[in-house]
């Protein structure tokens, strides 16, 4: 929650635990301690997806009758857009997260040093060695998300078969790689709250005007769930 580029209060889930069960005493706690009540939002906002099928569709079915409710606008922000910009300034940046069964949902983007996220690519749903596959032309990228520090290994041993230097953005760059410019693959540091690049990137939304109604908005599913696929195999 936050009021223009200041961040009034947040909360980290518990992934053991449904959003059904926590997500409306988490707002409500929010609002309790940035001092606000409801009536006082101007924007709501949500990660739109890829993600969990019954996450996104708990969390947009709660935003969408929260502000068709109070008649405000909204936003969906697509999660690798939010993963792309925790991940901060890069030319080349791809956002992973997982998708199960060993699977990721990826994008690529450009990040600005202002913070606006430029697709380079559409959202696909892919296995690690496709990613790669895909991927691997890019000499000088960062790897950002859940899903790049899930498969952290086969990432670095990949780019050590290449001759790319592979580091951590925690742990900083070797010196002999700054002053080579050498091929590098970074992984940016984990994220552990996505909803402040969430808010940062409504912002940018509503400062542009191109905002959505509660009727309009949508998850981004990327993939179809288990159940449609079955349908399919009938």
């Amino acid at each position: 929650m936050g009021r223009g580029r200041e961040e009034l209060a947040a909360r980290n889930g518990d992934p053991q635990v449904s959003h059904s069960n926590s997500l409306l005493s988490d707002i409500s706690d929010s609002l309790e301690e940035a001092g606000l009540s409801l009536e006082d939002v101007e924007l709501f906002a949500c990660a739109a997806g890829p993600g969990s099928f019954t996450g996104l569709r708990i969390g947009i079915a709660t935003l969408k009758a929260l502000a068709a409710t109070l008649q405000r606008p909204c936003v969906g922000v697509p999660t690798l857009q939010a993963i792309a910009h925790a991940a901060g300034p890069s030319r080349a940046t791809v956002a992973l997260l997982p998708a199960g069964r060993g699977e990721v949902f990826v994008q690529m983007f450009s990040v600005s040093h202002d913070g606006h996220v430029i697709e380079v690519d559409t959202a696909a749903h892919l296995s690690p060695q496709r990613v790669i596959e895909k991927y691997s032309v890019y000499e000088d990228m960062t790897w950002a998300g859940t899903g790049a520090h899930l498969h952290r290994d086969f990432l670095r041993d990949y780019a050590h078969e290449q001759g790319i230097a592979f580091t951590e953005q925690s742990h900083g760059l070797p010196e002999h790689i700054k002053e080579q410019r050498a091929k590098l693959w970074t992984l940016a540091a984990k994220e552990a709250n996505l909803a402040r690049h969430v808010a940062a990137l409504a912002l940018q939304v509503f400062q542009s005007g191109q905002l959505q109604s509660p009727h309009s908005l949508s998850a981004i599913y990327v993939r179809l769930s288990d159940a449609e696929l079955k349908d399919q195999c009938r």
